[in-house]
């Protein structure tokens, strides 16, 4: 039985791999990955980190956690800081219309990889 399920998994990733549905590859980069969640050590990109704060934008809004205004906001600033421990991106998006103004500015952490670390008004 062991053999038969063996022999079974062996020939689904080789038919897997036949169709390119499988990658044997090493850990995804920030470059070539196109999700907003990185492996490795691979800086990302000006553009990729500014596409997934806007992703990350759009879900605050579906979640409720940000109003419907910051829909229009646009991407502000984008720049690397010295964080807590290491070096990150900092994204700002700033909403002329909101109706705090104490909160008119969205700020975005990220990895140096893409990844988001946190977001809030406080800029901390």
């Amino acid at each position: 039985m062991k053999k038969l399920i063996a022999s079974l998994a062996a020939s689904a990733v080789a038919s897997l791999v036949a169709v390119g549905g499988l990658t044997l590859a090493g850990p995804a980069s920030a470059g070539g990955a196109s999700g907003c969640h990185f492996h490795g050590m691979t800086t990302a990109s000006k553009e990729t980190v500014s596409t997934c704060a806007v992703k990350r934008k759009e879900v605050l809004i579906a979640e409720g956690k940000i109003d419907n205004t910051w829909a229009d906001a646009k991407l502000a600033t984008l720049d690397q800081i010295d964080g807590k421990s290491s070096k990150e991106w900092r994204v700002t998006f700033t909403n002329p219309a909101a109706s705090d103004k104490a909160k008119d500015t969205l700020y975005m952490f990220f990895t140096l990889q893409g990844n988001l670390i946190a977001s809030n008004f406080s800029g901390k």
